[in-house]
């Protein structure tokens, strides 16, 4: 095997050992990301959808990456709805694998705090 086969298969080595990691570039959410998920979460739930919220973020889980890249489709329609750094920042945090179980947890800590206030 001559060196050069050997350099391209040490580098296809390399790349499968990450093909299937489950993190993703961007790393740990930041604070301001758990803020911004926090408001989104108040939001929904005094508009009481907070538990078709839940229902539905539990379903669409797995198709997280292609609810964000749907958000990225529709900016120029909700663009006056959503300040565009929340929107895009909002965006950023559902490409992530992590990002609708956070937004899911945010939901149920909404909805929990509610209950806890109106008992």
């Amino acid at each position: 095997m001559s060196k050069g086969e050997r350099s391209r298969i040490r580098k296809l080595a390399a790349a499968l050992r990450h093909a299937f990691t489950l993190k993703g570039p961007h790393g740990a959410l930041t604070d301001a990301d758990r803020e911004l998920l926090r408001r989104l979460a108040l939001g929904i739930v005094v508009r009481r959808m907070g538990m078709p919220a839940v229902l539905f973020l539990q379903s669409v889980r797995p198709l997280s990456y292609v609810g964000s890249q749907a958000l990225t489709f529709l900016r120029p329609f909700l663009a006056d709805f959503v300040k565009r750094t929340d929107y895009e920042r909002l965006t950023t945090i559902l490409e992530r694998r992590e990002g609708v179980g956070a937004l899911l947890s945010a939901v149920e800590a909404a909805l929990a705090e509610k209950q806890g206030a109106g008992q």
